[in-house]
């Protein structure tokens, strides 16, 4: 029986690896360090740096490129022979050749691995006194800012474009030293993962253009969080200097994100400093007036005075952590009031089950899966790093997926079978043949998008899809295919407590045109505020003057996500936390002390003092919410679906989800960078608008 394995010696050390592994592998595995420029762990090899030079015996005698060699059983290899000294050196001196001696003035200085190379591995002179070349840089859009002369031609940023965003529009022009890397018609990058280019870039070629000359890495304080402006909980550092956040790179978490970020996460910060409520605000005579914390809360005291709990309503906004949710919640109930409703959408959600409204697959658990159909969502715009995953899978083993809805271009191919719930129901019955590949494949899955459930209709659709994902196999105790994907940040997290209409309630369209006299937004802006009844007394609570701060009567100035510390519950219902990197403006708080501090005012103090007081009693409502960073997993089960009956779906088609990437929320909207991708990506939207 063949060995899956092979035994390699590196530096006298044995380690066993996987048949197929290169060398440079085997080294890391046996904890040596091999230096690399072009290689990257998630990249196809090009082996063109020559930099991670290696010594192997019995082949013959030179220095071998690791990266591109692989392993044998028995192999014996060396690092750091004379030889391989010797060859790494006279790389490191071609490399400097041309280029440029702009340490000083680099982005990437301080954290550039060509500098730290240079150090480890290079000579501490050069022998060359020739004119260095110099290389037109290129506009690659708002986002990304180029130094060509500075490009080491690795093709790290191409290979990424081509293989993982799956949009191949970086390349290389002309050989040898007139090689150019670029754009091959010079226009902005068009992927919404295209600030990782400047992660991945080993040099200072590609850098951050809204940081650019901003700040030095050592004068960074660094800070673990949570990306809140999509769905996917993307783990994320938040760089900060004073009371400013500067940048945010991704962190490494193999199940959610791995290394990458997306663009409106990463670039969106400059809206964190734009158009924030720093101060409380009651409106007089029909005029929004500065004010102070006990006037505001008295204005709002004197609107509940003798109000009966059935006119009092609450929305949580697309943004809210749990903490301040279940305060609110918690709030309301004090007050008599169960008209409550995270969904601003108006999508239907049942919260009978979990793996009603979470995507239950996992993300990481795409890379398992052998057929796809998406119904009602553009992944690419909703979840860029969901959508990333799929292509990794589809570039595998080249899954067959399907689409329903409107049409898109998701990077990989997937077979447009119907732009509505007739096709739906089509499969159902069995009589169109993507069902068969459904039902044949050993793990088929389904992706339920926003669009989708956002209709009069959205619960049949719902029942619907749980019907059909238990026809053709999605539901099982070895595999849960049925995956809903959220596109808010707060939504699992408010289902998880039920932050819905109790008994008597209303929803949010109950609650407009004067379903309620006093209405509590908590960060909620993602609806028309025009339908706000005229005599309904509006409460705002969030950190941006958007939508639902210019309707409100009184406004509550709170944090933004980088400004508190705060659980989230991404759409695959993973609980993580978010922590505090600067403090908010002005006399802004924390949402939940905000509605604490209310309570007290109005004589019912809500049971808790501190975070860790409210963190207890969010375990209370849900014990889900003690499993931080962790995702249980349930068998799936196919005896109840989701309230809703099938045959009660309508034939109108499904529509676009997001208009507009880079403008979803408060943040992304008060964004000068967002604002000029919009105006680059989508000008005839912007002019539409004007």
């Amino acid at each position: 029986m063949a060995k899956n394995t092979a035994k390699v010696t590196v530096d006298g050390i044995e380690v066993e690896v996987p048949n197929g592994s290169n060398v440079l592998q085997a080294c890391e595995a046996a904890g040596k360090e091999v230096p690399r420029f072009c290689y990257h762990e998630r990249l196809t090899v090009a082996g063109n740096c020559r930099m991670c030079l290696v010594e192997i015996e019995k082949a013959p005698p030179k220095p071998w490129a690791s990266c591109a060699y692989p392993v044998a059983d028995g192999m014996v290899v060396h690092t750091d022979s004379p030889m391989v000294r010797a060859a790494r050196r006279g790389v490191m001196e071609f490399l400097l050749i041309n280029h440029p001696l702009d340490c000083p003035i680099c982005d990437q200085g301080g954290e550039c691995d060509l500098q730290d190379q240079a150090v480890g591995y290079g000579l501490d002179h050069s022998r060359y006194a020739e004119n260095k070349r110099a290389v037109r840089d290129k506009n690659l859009g708002p986002l990304v800012k180029t130094t060509m002369t500075r490009c080491i031609h690795c093709t790290r940023c191409i290979r990424f474009s081509t293989e993982i965003a799956g949009v191949a529009e970086l390349g290389a022009t002309a050989r040898g030293e007139s090689m150019e890397v670029g754009t091959y018609v010079e226009r902005a990058l068009s992927s919404e993962l295209s600030g990782n280019l400047i992660d991945i870039c080993p040099v200072g070629a590609l850098t951050s253009r809204p940081y650019a000359f901003v700040a030095r890495p050592w004068e960074l304080k660094k800070t673990d969080s949570v990306d809140v402006l999509d769905a996917v909980g993307t783990n994320i550092r938040v760089d900060s200097r004073g009371s400013e956040v500067l940048r945010v790179l991704p962190r490494l978490n193999e199940d959610v994100n791995e290394e990458w970020l997306a663009d409106k996460g990463r670039f969106s910060i400059d809206g964190l400093k734009r158009r924030r409520l720093d101060s409380c605000w009651v409106r007089r005579a029909g005029k929004l007036q500065r004010s102070s914390w006990p006037d505001a809360f008295a204005a709002i005291e004197a609107k509940l005075m003798g109000l009966d709990g059935s006119r009092i309503g609450a929305v949580a906004g697309n943004l809210a952590d749990a903490e301040s949710m279940l305060a609110l919640k918690d709030l309301m109930t004090a007050l008599g009031s169960t008209s409550l409703d995270c969904r601003q959408d108006g999508a239907h959600a049942d919260a009978a089950q979990r793996d009603f409204y979470t995507f239950n697959t996992s993300i990481a658990g795409i890379e398992t899966a052998s057929a796809l159909l998406i119904i009602g969502s553009n992944p690419r715009h909703e979840a860029p790093l969901i959508n990333a995953r799929i292509r990794k899978r589809w570039l595998q083993t080249h899954m067959p997926i399907a689409l329903i809805g409107p049409e898109a271009n998701l990077t990989y191919d997937a077979e447009r079978i119907g732009d509505g719930p007739e096709a739906i129901a089509a499969l159902l019955r069995g009589r169109h043949r993507f069902a068969d590949t459904l039902t044949k494949a050993t793990k088929p899955m389904l992706i339920l998008g926003q669009a989708a459930l956002a209709r009069p209709d959205g619960a049949a659709v719902l029942a619907a899809c749980w019907k059909l994902a238990a026809a053709t196999g999605m539901l099982s105790p070895e595999w849960h295919g049925f995956n809903v994907l959220q596109t808010a940040a707060a939504r699992v997290g408010a289902l998880d407590l039920g932050f819905l209409p109790g008994q008597g309630g209303k929803k949010l369209a109950g609650m407009l045109r004067g379903g309620v006299d006093v209405l509590w937004l908590l960060g909620a802006d993602e609806f028309d505020t025009a339908a706000i009844g005229p005599d309904t007394f509006v409460i705002y609570q969030g950190s941006h003057g958007d939508r639902g701060a210019a309707r409100a009567d009184v406004i509550l100035p709170a944090a933004a996500y980088t400004e508190k510390n705060g659980t989230y519950v991404n759409t695959e219902g993973r609980v993580q936390r978010g922590m505090l990197a600067v403090y908010p403006p002005g006399e802004a708080r924390e949402d939940w002390k905000i509605l604490r501090a209310f309570s007290a005012y109005v004589g019912c103090p809500l049971p808790y003092d501190d975070i860790d007081a409210l963190r207890a009693r969010l375990e209370q409502v849900n014990p889900v919410f003690a499993r931080i960073d962790a995702l249980p997993r349930f068998p799936a089960s196919d005896r109840h679906g989701p309230a809703g009956d099938p045959d009660c779906m309508q034939a109108d088609a499904f529509t676009p989800w997001i208009a507009n990437y880079y403008q979803t929320d408060p943040i992304s909207r008060a964004s000068p960078t967002m604002a000029e991708c919009t105006r680059v990506h989508a000008p005839a939207t912007v002019q539409a608008a004007e």
